[in-house]
């Protein structure tokens, strides 16, 4: 603890810049959106699933646009590319309740899903992937908390505020922070890059990776096969998270109990994230890669074949060990295999990715209810694909570490 508190307070400014990167995301995530769904469909007159087509729209647009703005992390400092991104983000925070016809609606939530979910997030992940090697793992745990933070202290703040100045009120609420707390503060304390040469002793244990482009990645077998691995939470955990009521639904659950699972798995997430830090700094993500989706395949399970109220308890707990492990290893594990050169190119490829799995497992989940395959089939159809892919990461592990993978020839 002493070391990991003098780890802090050296690299502050740095740590700070990447936690509020992902706190501020959260206006772009879709656990904040959803607190306007209902307000959202009366004002435009839609119906569950013409908002959610709508939705569907404006995440896949994001997830197309994603890797070319990526690329500019590359090519421009930290600083210019999250003062663009936070200025568009301020746009669409006030584009949004101000929105007046069905097209600038779409127009503003592909803003808010595209700056917020996406670029603000990667610039995070990036910037601290690109400023630390020795104590990556650690540098990502603790910045990686911001979206959980954000999760937690968003929702309460958004219902104060809508219930005293209605929802445009508070989306206009969160315009005004952005402008005027989120882009100074944050563009303060990433205007110093930090240089992991001169900052951190050189380390034995840490294999020199020659850095690739995105060319020679999109080339790559392996990248491929991380994917399958990397990709499974996303579109497990949304899927599950957004069919929760049906689920609750055919287990007989009571939502409120259900809503303390969401507690036990924020505290899962963010001790799991914490260690998981330190174990990637020890051991480096590459030997740890089978390890996130263990967990994941025992929550689908458990969901899957459990029925009494114990369940929700113990799969919402895996899904947050697996949540904790998966955010700190995947954002160590790219610049550990292909260096930190074209680290925003090939990070904003993984993240379109994301972005698509996340749009893909909902729709796709509720196409089979509604051709009525069991919701329980589904789930134990999940944990075997994360047991599979698990097994395919301890191949893609043992690999990597026997020989480390080298670059095609150019």
């Amino acid at each position: 603890m002493p070391d990991f508190l003098t780890f802090l307070s050296r690299n502050m400014r740095w740590i700070a810049g990447g936690f509020l990167l992902c706190f501020f995301s959260s206006f772009g995530q879709t656990f904040f959106i959803s607190l306007s769904n209902a307000q959202i469909r009366e004002a435009f007159a839609l119906s569950h699933g013409e908002f959610g087509l709508i939705y569907m729209v404006a995440t896949l647009a994001s997830a197309a646009t994603l890797p070319f703005l990526g690329g500019l992390l590359d090519r421009y400092s930290i600083m210019a590319v999250s003062i663009g991104s936070m200025a568009m983000l301020t746009v669409a925070t006030l584009a949004l309740p101000l929105a007046g016809s069905i097209v600038t609606l779409v127009i503003a939530l592909y803003l808010l899903r595209l700056f917020g979910q996406g670029m603000m997030t990667e610039i995070s992940h990036t910037a601290i992937g690109k400023w630390f090697v020795a104590s990556r793992g650690r540098a990502i745990a603790v910045t990686t908390l911001g979206l959980h933070f954000g999760t937690a202290l968003f929702p309460f703040a958004f219902v104060a505020l809508s219930g005293a100045f209605g929802w445009r009120g508070a989306w206009m609420a969160g315009a005004a922070v952005m402008l005027v707390l989120a882009l100074p503060l944050i563009a303060g304390l990433v205007r110093r890059e930090r240089d992991p040469v001169a900052s951190e002793p050189p380390s034995p244990d840490k294999v020199p990776v020659r850095d690739w482009s995105r060319r020679e990645v999109l080339r790559d077998p392996n990248f491929y096969v991380a994917l399958v691995g990397v990709l499974a939470p996303p579109f497990i955990g949304t899927t599950i998270y957004f069919h929760q009521v049906y689920l609750t639904e055919l287990k007989g659950w009571s939502l409120d109990i259900f809503a303390l699972g969401f507690a036990a798995m924020s505290a899962m997430t963010v001790v799991t994230t914490l260690l998981a830090g330190s174990a990637v700094d020890r051991y480096t993500s590459v030997r740890l890669l089978p390890s996130f989706l263990v967990p994941l395949a025992a929550a689908c399970f458990v969901a899957a074949v459990g029925d009494g109220t114990w369940t929700i308890f113990v799969f919402m707990g895996l899904l947050g060990i697996s949540t904790g492990l998966s955010s700190t290893l995947v954002g160590s594990l790219w610049p550990e295999l292909y260096g930190a050169a074209h680290l925003g190119a090939i990070r904003s490829m993984v993240l379109s990715a994301a972005v698509l799995f996340t749009a893909i497992g909902p729709g796709l989940t509720g196409f089979l209810i509604d051709m009525e395959v069991p919701y329980e089939a589904q789930l134990a159809a999940m944990g075997i694909y994360s047991a599979v892919a698990a097994i395919a990461m301890l191949n893609l592990s043992r690999k990597i570490v026997a020989g480390r993978i080298a670059a095609p020839a150019r």
